[in-house]
């Protein structure tokens, strides 16, 4: 039996393998749709591309979906505050998720190059969208949300769509459009040879220098400048029932570098965000692009746990009612649907992980220009 401060640790952690886990494997098809117009010269180059992922997206797509469900069940106040506050961010990325089926099913239904290219570029929208809009949400959390609870425990969000758009947020979007983009960039030279490949791998270094600058940067800036971090000023029992306003909390400029001064080991994150990057583009460009995969999955641990780490306990604050922003503590469901949750997942994750790993071996090796030709009828 798990007391119940272990099992909201536990799901702080469990939701984050979740995201990371999201970031590399979907990942990986988002960035090669954000690369497909660009890789891909004809027609059959562009069928080469979408075949290195076409047996494997909607599988993928798993992570996504357990994600989603797992912050509604383990973290309900973060997921009603954040689809109301993030409501037409997350309309958009719904609209752009749904070009990715009817794009990979019907784009090679009709022999007409207007048609292809238009879905194409409809699949280039389902690739690049989720991945910016997610790191404007991310950007937007590091600042604090503006939203509050009245007596009844209903979230008000008192922001609006545009002010989401600010600079910092941005730059954050840009960190995790480049990281799925270079993930996409890497997979995809591992999958093909030739002349794909070689585009391929300008795609995977370009993204890969891209991120180093706007991850780095995003670092700098947020260190010095003048964006305040979070900080409980209150005692806080950790085996309490939900009740985010029953804490004080302030604002503070050092606040987001706290737990990396009391534990230094945390520093490895940020280390591996930027190593993983560096290691997987030398990797890539003598075209090691297994490990180079592996390098850019690390530099996704990397760059995702240090923003986890960073907020640690806080998973939403708030900026226009700090005393109600979401913790780990005091956001979570009740300790009998944590400990349900918690034993189904040790069931199942390892089966999702099993399946995944036997679909890749299955399917595993280079999809060829040749191939594509021999293959006229393939679905994609």
């Amino acid at each position: 039996m798990l007391d119940y401060p272990t099992l909201k640790i536990i799901w702080w952690l469990l939701i984050g393998v979740l995201l990371i886990g999201f970031a590399i494997m979907d990942g990986h098809d988002m960035g090669v749709g954000t690369l497909l117009p660009f890789v891909g010269k004809t027609d059959t180059e562009r069928r080469v591309v979408i075949n290195t992922i076409g047996p494997h997206w909607d599988g993928n797509q798993v992570w996504f979906i357990t994600g989603g469900g797992a912050i509604f069940a383990a973290w309900p106040l973060v997921y009603a505050t954040a689809f109301s506050g993030f409501y037409w961010a997350m309309l958009a990325v719904l609209w752009a998720l749904f070009l990715r089926p009817v794009g990979f099913d019907y784009r090679s239904k009709i022999h007409d190059a207007r048609w292809r290219s238009a879905w194409d570029w409809g699949l280039f929208v389902g690739g690049a969208v989720p991945p910016l809009i997610f790191g404007v949400a991310f950007g937007n959390l590091l600042q604090g949300v503006p939203f509050q609870f009245d007596a009844s425990m209903v979230s008000t969000y008192t922001g609006s769509f545009w002010q989401l758009l600010n600079p910092f947020a941005l730059v954050a979007g840009v960190v995790s459009s480049a990281m799925i983009t270079m993930q996409g960039g890497v997979y995809l030279a591992h999958r093909t040879e030739g002349d794909v490949q070689r585009r391929a791998v300008t795609g995977a270094l370009g993204a890969g220098a891209v991120l180093l600058l706007a991850f780095i940067g995003a670092g700098l800036w947020l260190r010095f400048g003048g964006i305040d971090g979070y900080a409980i000023a209150s005692s806080i029992d950790p085996a309490m029932v939900s009740d985010p306003l029953a804490k004080t909390v302030v604002r503070d400029a050092f606040a987001w570098w706290v737990n990396y001064q009391r534990q230094p080991l945390l520093w490895a994150l940020p280390l591996l965000g930027i190593g993983g990057s560096l290691l997987a583009m030398a990797l890539v460009s003598v075209r090691r692009t297994g490990l180079a995969f592996v390098a850019s999955s690390l530099a996704i641990v990397g760059v995702i746990g240090t923003a986890g780490a960073a907020m640690f306990p806080f998973v939403m604050p708030s900026s226009s009612m700090p005393n109600a922003s979401l913790t780990v503590w005091d956001s979570v469901s009740s300790r009998m649907t944590l400990e349900l949750m918690f034993w189904a997942t040790l069931i199942f994750m390892p089966l999702i992980v099993f399946y995944t790993a036997w679909a890749y071996r299955v399917m595993r090796g280079k999809v060829t220009v040749a191939q594509i030709e021999a293959a006229e009828h393939t679905a994609y």
